[in-house]
């Protein structure tokens, strides 16, 4: 029987019974991802992806596209509940990996070398799955062992590191200048003083 090009349109790319299966193995590397990639955003798909295939499994037959997509729907739901609520990563409300942007000001150890175009480290604390980042330095070569603190997330991919030494240098250099400047700012407040005190002298002996 010929079937017309609709439904032949409309059946199944993929059977329906190799769809957990499918949903597995995503769910898997998306969550592999995030492990390389902290701060993407990508557990709570790889969680919801991978619990709807494992489900999936269990109902065989039963477990259809319909229910296969509520399920990645429910699980998504429970799985960025825990994500926000429960913080997975440690220390409700820290969100120490669901921003890139938070990396900012954190502390890490050279694992490798680190120059302007190569390098790796270890984030003291946070990082999720995996506290190992690319890391470029602003300039000049940051040697291994040596502490840094991070001063461009950079999407939290490949990030921007300072050496910490070279850091508490600035804000010397900077807390320096400022008592310089208040010193400074004292003495001609000083100097006015004087100069008014004088004028008055002066204007009280002429009219005498």
């Amino acid at each position: 029987m010929l079937r017309s090009p609709l439904t032949a349109f409309l059946q199944p790319v993929i059977p329906p019974e190799l769809l957990p299966y499918l949903l597995v193995v995503a769910g898997v590397g998306v969550s592999l991802a995030e492990a390389l990639a902290p701060g993407a955003h990508l557990v709570v798909l790889g969680v919801a992806l991978l619990a709807a295939g494992l489900v999936g499994l269990l109902l065989g037959p039963a477990a259809g596209p319909v229910v296969l997509g509520v399920l990645v729907l429910v699980f998504g739901a429970l799985a960025l509940y825990g994500y926000r609520e429960l913080d997975l990563y440690g220390g409700k409300g820290s969100g120490k990996t669901s921003d890139s942007a938070s990396l900012r000001g954190r502390t890490a150890r050279v694992t490798e070398r680190v120059t302007p175009t190569e390098g790796e480290v270890k984030l003291s604390e946070g990082g999720g799955f995996n506290p190992y980042y690319a890391a470029r330095s602003v300039s000049g070569e940051i040697p291994e062992g040596s502490e840094v603190i991070v001063v461009d997330p950079g999407g939290g991919n490949v990030i921007t590191v300072e050496s910490l030494d070279d850091a508490l240098d600035d804000i010397d250099r900077e807390l320096a200048r400022g008592r310089r400047r208040r010193e400074n700012g004292g003495g001609d407040d000083g100097e006015r003083r004087g100069d008014a005190t004088e004028s008055e002298t002066e204007t009280e002996t002429e009219r005498a």
